[in-house]
């Protein structure tokens, strides 16, 4: 069996909480690497997604230290779209 990994960025221009972390994290850019599994048996090359995991970067310490979380996508893209509606508000006030 093949399995493949992505990793994307995704950035973060407020602090933001993402279900099932418990504790808030602040603006930056982060890491997000998507684990996928050849679904076998097709006739075609196919994928589909066993894990997603959230990667956070700690460089405030003496030590660079990094902390990977297994997220659901979907709360990822809500914590996303949360950050966007910040940025939008932002530019009303005032």
């Amino acid at each position: 069996m093949t399995v493949r990994s992505r990793r994307d960025s995704v950035v973060f221009k407020h602090s933001f909480c993402i279900e099932g972390i418990d504790r808030p994290f602040p603006p930056g850019t982060y890491e997000v690497v998507t684990d996928e599994e050849e679904i076998q048996g097709l006739s075609f090359l196919a994928f589909r997604r066993i894990a997603t995991s959230f990667r956070a970067t700690d460089s405030r310490r003496a030590r660079l230290t990094t902390e990977s979380f297994d997220i659901d996508p979907d709360d990822l893209k809500e914590a996303l779209r949360i950050d966007a509606v910040v940025e939008l508000g932002d530019g009303l006030s005032g």
